[in-house]
């Protein structure tokens, strides 16, 4: 929507406030996707913040052995706010506002198809974040970790609201994502431009169709045990109270049955960002575009059938640990082929090494790690010996951390221009992308060893066993070489955005539509949309001798 315009003799004085509240006012009641994107990107910003600061408490707590800066009550809540922050507050939302940002302006539309929707979607979420901290005000927080197993998330155990607080949370966090899911399914389906066939869709957008299939299909299982669990709670039930004939095991079915999906939700759209920027800086379209998409869906549908992997050590008995051991090391398959497509991409491409493609590198090395470290839990005779040590923690940040943020922070260097109009400083990018990439190895790295060595996670402390120390020290100076890194991101936005140079519509040459729009784009975002003939429309309207179908 338009500023509402101030007359010249009320500039100064109060009587300019009305127009400065209305100015506001519109953000808050806004159904523009562009500014519902943005409000997501700066909601996750704060609660990334948040999260990080949880991080760096409990790496203070572990810098040393016998350490007591945290009590054990207090490292637990810590623990517990840090993993549900970062997984349902940051991750999935961040990537859902990118989805909604360029979704409808990657494939031609003027906005999402069911605009209230996704404003109510927003703020669900948003409600929901404030909810799991208004926990801290009931003079507990949540204390059972982010995955809260019973029973001790159960009545019997943990007798304090804080549970109820984070179960009632994520069941709004959890209904507002399935309907953005929805919206994204709707809008990609029914508000193509014309000539923008499903076999032409950026890869983008594909990740984030097959995703919102996921979403659907696994958010509901853990709508339905944050239900019983909290019918548990409140009206005594015993769905998994074992003194009343329910089963503690059956909250860890549910919830990885939604929990190992989850993964992919938080992995996919991050796929596609990559997907985006490696063939724009290495001039050179994406090898393998159909075995791209294809494996997308491959990855979705098995991602549904791996859960009891976070479960071998509960005694499911040897054939169903052959059926999920099996079934996990098939899901590396169409992973592993995407690192390929992307390594075929740049391979005799002239590749530009700007920051987001420095990032963009960065992913593929550090996810590369994660994913075979990932494998080595499907050997369920490995699982039984590093489960539940740091060598986990090691492994699940290298996934979602050296994977899907690296991945955002290239989309991030990427889209910037077209959502601001300026350019992030690329100096001061390289500096944050250094400081990140050694800070975040120097961080998980080490914890690979000290699972391999015997160290518990979830410990508040530890004893002082050799190598330990050091390693824990180490692993605390990376995050906070981690958090330093995060300060220069947010001087290189703000000063970017005050006096960072203009970008112009498309200041990488890019090829998808979203930077045939002006920079930021309009209300309506097109005056007119260029013609679709081929995967690479801007391309093809640059050279139509040598476009193709």
């Amino acid at each position: 929507m338009s500023d509402v315009p101030i007359a010249p003799g009320l500039i100064e004085g109060t009587a300019a406030h009305p127009a400065l509240q209305s100015r506001r006012l519109e953000w808050v009641t806004t159904v523009d996707h562009k500014r519902i994107g943005l409000m997501y990107l700066f909601a996750t910003l704060i609660f990334f913040v948040v999260g990080g600061l949880e991080a760096l408490l409990m790496r203070l707590q572990l810098a040393w052995p016998g350490n007591t800066f945290l009590s054990p009550d207090a490292y637990n809540q810590v623990f517990t706010m840090h993993g549900t922050t970062m997984i349902f507050l940051v991750v999935v939302p961040l990537l859902l506002g990118l989805a909604n940002y360029f979704t409808p302006l990657m494939i031609g539309a003027r906005d999402m198809a069911l605009p209230r929707l996704n404003a109510f979607s927003f703020w669900v979420f948003v409600f929901g974040g404030i909810l799991l901290y208004l926990s801290f005000l009931s003079g507990h927080a949540p204390d059972a970790g982010w995955f809260s197993y019973t029973p001790l998330s159960g009545k019997a155990f943990s007798t304090r609201s804080g549970v109820d607080y984070w179960a009632l949370s994520l069941l709004g966090i959890g209904a507002g994502t399935i309907a953005t899911a929805i919206n994204l399914i709707v809008t990609i389906v029914n508000l193509r431009t014309n000539g923008m066939t499903f076999r032409r869709l950026p890869l983008f957008v594909w990740m984030v169709f097959v995703n919102s299939f996921l979403i659907i299909a696994a958010l509901p299982a853990l709508n339905a045990s944050l239900a019983m669990l909290l019918i548990d709670r409140q009206l005594n039930a015993h769905f998994f109270n074992e003194l009343g004939g329910g089963d503690p095991v059956l909250w860890q079915h549910y919830f990885w049955s939604f929990g190992h999906p989850e993964v992919y939700i938080m992995v996919l759209p991050a796929f596609g960002i990559i997907s985006e920027v490696v063939p724009v800086f290495s001039r050179k379209p994406i090898f393998g575009y159909g075995f791209v998409a294809a494996s997308t869906v491959a990855i979705a549908l098995l991602s549904l059938g791996v859960w009891a992997h976070h479960m071998f050590v509960v005694g499911l008995g040897h054939p169903w640990d052959y059926t999920f051991g099996a079934s996990s090391l098939l899901i590396a398959v169409p992973t592993g082929v995407k690192i390929f497509n992307w390594i075929a991409t740049m391979w005799g491409g002239s590749i530009r090494l700007t920051t987001s493609m420095l990032f963009a590198l960065a992913f593929l090395f550090s996810f590369t790690i994660g994913g075979l470290t990932g494998v080595t839990f499907a050997a369920f005779p490995l699982d039984w010996q590093t489960t539940d040590s740091y060598y986990v923690v090691a492994h699940m940040h290298y996934v979602l951390f050296g994977g899907t943020l690296f991945a955002v922070m290239a989309g991030i260097y990427y889209w910037f221009p077209k959502m601001s109009g300026r350019m992030l400083s690329e100096s001061w990018g390289r500096l944050h992308f250094w400081l990140m990439f050694v800070g975040f190895h120097l961080t998980f790295f080490v914890q690979h060893i000290l699972g391999l060595d015997g160290m518990p996670r979830r410990v508040y402390t530890y004893p002082d066993r050799p190598g330990w120390a050091v390693m824990n020290m180490i692993s605390t100076i990376g995050a906070f070489v981690l958090g330093l890194s995060v300060v220069v991101l947010l001087a290189n936005i703000a000063g970017s955005l005050r006096s960072g140079p203009i970008a112009g519509d498309n200041p990488w040459n890019a090829w998808t539509l979203e930077w045939a729009t002006t920079s930021p784009p309009p209300e309506h975002n097109f005056d007119l949309v260029p013609p679709v003939r081929g995967r690479r429309p801007l391309w093809d309207l640059a050279h139509p001798e040598r476009s193709q179908v």
